[in-house]
């Protein structure tokens, strides 16, 4: 066996059990040195990263869990927000003695390590995301119809023998087509065998509602990219990926100051399965040729204040704050100042 070859190692990583907050989280632990934290996608779990993980092992340690509702970890009736599952890293990171780490995320898990680096950046080293979503709306229908009002009651058939028969011969005939989704049919096969439990298919149906609505993705990382400038940030994407396109890539590339862009040709959603020799390369020489970011509360102040904007609703302090009779208030006038009173919503991402 090549040192490039997927280790037969991948297939003996042992689940690890912790509780945090009351819920056991299943994790995948191996190796030593500097710490990578891996996160998945919507509906996978930790042993997406297994082919992989024993050479990354060879000199990191690598944490791989299965996020809560997902894979091994408890499925309660819980927070399946990107920011309460970054939230949820860290707190297993902290249980783990682990204080920081270079995060790696890939779709729904690159939105959870972008937020993780938004609101713990004293604790991210470095960032990596992979086809991450939280760039821009679009998205595959499917995944949009999911997450509307009633699609729990089809997908609760996912698992009836006819369907499933049905949904393999599907996915089978968009491989032999060679059509952009059929290149990752054993993936979406694998997310839609996960969905036959009850309570992984609720799990499911609140993370997927949480980011996205009837006209795609809800929440976008880019009103804050600004953010990681100084943390080293590395971009992956498939130019076949028909979950999330390819353009997003790019987009978050021109976003993210000083980050690095690689772009697998043939690859889909996910491309650390289509060539996951390339994907540890890529990976290892990006750990080996980058210093992990040092964080400055005072510089993350300064950056805040001089992207953000004060509005001001009142009058100065020095003039009295006295409001106009009724009679001088027009319709339009009234609209304009509650406009301007309330906050700007933002999305709390990747």
């Amino acid at each position: 066996m090549t040192d490039d070859a997927p280790s037969a190692g991948a297939a003996q990583l042992t689940p690890r059990f912790v509780t945090v907050h009351g819920y056991r989280r299943c994790y995948l632990r191996a190796g030593r040195g500097p710490v990578l934290l891996l996160i998945h996608g919507i509906g996978d779990n930790a042993r997406t990263w297994a082919p992989i993980i024993p050479q990354l092992a060879r000199r990191h340690t690598v944490i791989a869990p299965d996020l809560l509702g997902h894979g091994e970890s408890e499925k309660p009736r819980g927070d399946y927000s990107v920011a309460g599952y970054a939230c949820g890293m860290r707190d297993l990171l902290t249980v783990l003695g682990i204080e920081r780490a270079t995060v790696v995320g890939h779709s729904l898990g690159g939105g959870v390590a972008m937020q993780f680096a938004y609101q713990f950046p004293e604790r991210c080293e470095r960032l990596v995301l992979v086809a991450t979503g939280g760039v821009g709306p679009d998205l595959h229908p499917a995944l949009r119809a999911a997450a509307l009002p009633g699609a729990g009651a089809v997908l609760s058939l996912i698992d009836v023998p006819p369907v499933r028969l049905a949904r393999w011969a599907g996915l089978r005939a968009l491989r032999l087509l060679n059509t952009d989704l059929g290149r990752d049919a054993e993936d979406i096969q694998h997310v839609c065998d996960s969905l036959g439990v009850p309570t992984a298919r609720a799990a499911f149906l609140r993370t997927l509602r949480s980011v996205v609505d009837a006209h795609g993705q809800a929440i976008t990382m880019l009103d804050r990219c600004y953010l990681a400038a100084g943390m080293p940030s590395l971009i992956v994407w498939g130019d076949r990926d028909a979950v999330i396109p390819v353009e997003h890539a790019r987009v978050a590339h021109a976003a993210m100051p000083g980050s690095r862009l690689e772009i697998f040709l043939g690859a889909g959603h996910f491309p650390h399965h289509s060539d996951p020799v390339r994907f540890r390369r890529v990976l290892e020489d990006f750990l080996a040729t980058t210093r992990p970011a040092s964080h400055s509360p005072q510089q993350w102040r300064m950056m805040l204040r001089e992207h953000g904007r004060e509005t001001r609703t009142t009058r100065p302090a020095e003039q009295p704050d006295i409001p106009p009779p009724p009679t001088m208030a027009t319709p339009a006038a009234t609209e304009n100042a509650v406009a301007t009173a309330l906050p700007r919503s933002g999305a709390p991402q990747s």
